[in-house]
């Protein structure tokens, strides 16, 4: 009976560290990379304004050849949403909303996110002219974790979990885009 009492206070006072540590770790996060294009400001937006033309760019949507996708709403206007639905855990289950547009520098996307865990946050995609045939484009994810689950951030980085993927996408799009000049 002593163990079990001893058991039950060290449990108790280990979720209150955690508690009390994670009012100290931050909440939010912001990652981002960024490419250069050969290829105009106009064209450059063109491409990342619409949904579908991450399907070709996305590492995610490469990892499963069989996610289950849907699209609705006019794609590359605000409201337009694309669904996935995937076996693959890398990949899960939500949708993406585009919610601001504003033209020929930004679209701001919602992501919810219903499987492997429920989470929302948001995402946008810049671009910049730097000349007649140069672009910046640039693809970042923000959001926070409330407490106290942003206690894991003391063990997960998310610029080193995301920003591989985005540079890896960003260099797709960068390929995609100039073939096709």
């Amino acid at each position: 009976m002593k163990f079990l009492k001893k058991l039950g206070i060290l449990l108790i006072t280990i979720t209150a560290l955690v508690f009390i540590i994670a009012l100290f770790v931050k909440k939010d996060y912001h990652v981002y990379r960024t490419v250069e294009v050969a290829v105009s400001n106009a064209d450059a937006f063109d491409y990342v304004r619409y949904l579908r033309s991450q399907d070709e760019f996305a590492v995610w949507q490469a990892m499963d050849p069989n996610v289950k996708q849907t699209y609705s709403g006019e794609d590359g206007s605000v409201g337009a949403i694309y669904k996935w639905d995937s076996k693959v855990e890398d990949v899960g289950a939500g949708e993406q909303e585009i919610m601001k547009i504003e033209d020929g520098k930004r679209v701001d996307f919602e992501l919810r996110f219903t499987r492997p865990w429920e989470m929302t946050g948001g995402a946008y995609i810049t671009t910049e002219a730097l000349g007649d045939a140069k672009t910046k484009i640039t693809w970042g994810f923000e959001g926070n974790t409330p407490w106290p689950w942003n206690f894991f951030f003391l063990f997960i980085d998310m610029d080193s979990e995301l920003g591989p993927d985005l540079q890896k996408g960003l260099d797709n799009l960068k390929q995609n885009l100039e073939s096709q000049e």
